[in-house]
């Protein structure tokens, strides 16, 4: 599938949105009030974190300009850990292909770009929560499990 990679601004907001509710609807979350809610406070997060660079989003557009998937990169304030040289961590969440776009190296080369991204700014890691279809990929990109835990309250 030819596709082109760009970087995604702010005029971008409703696919990321539309990506970000599409992904926790293949999750499994049906609950509509629940999802509208995630769909508010992410466009609050997403309209003032794009504008201040701490969310880097990348699009992926088929040859005929229609948007078949998408991913991007928080960037959070973090104290410094041993083998990383900034005073943040690189988190990808986000990651989406449009269903009939799906097994064609969507995923894959948003994928590449992000790490690309990373590596040019200097960051030593990156992490990501893997949905059970996600996985898969993220192993044959040399992704590994943590220790990683959480208490949900």
């Amino acid at each position: 599938m030819e596709i082109h990679i760009r970087e995604a601004g702010v005029e971008d907001l409703k696919h990321i949105l539309h990506h970000r509710r599409a992904m926790f609807e293949e999750m499994g979350f049906q609950d509509t009030a629940v999802l509208d809610g995630v769909e508010s406070l992410s466009r609050e997060y997403f309209s003032k974190a794009l504008r201040i660079g701490r969310y880097r989003g990348w699009i992926a557009e088929g040859l005929n300009g229609q948007i078949v998937g998408g991913g991007g990169i928080v960037i959070a304030d973090w104290p410094g850990y041993p083998g990383e040289n900034h005073a943040e961590r690189a988190w990808i969440l986000n990651m989406y292909t449009e269903p009939g776009a799906r097994r064609r190296g969507v995923a894959k080369r948003l994928l590449e770009a992000m790490i690309e991204w990373c590596r040019t700014k200097g960051f030593r890691a990156v992490s990501l929560h893997a949905s059970s279809a996600g996985r898969p990929l993220y192993e044959t990109m040399g992704f590994q499990q943590t220790n990683e835990m959480m208490l949900k309250l």
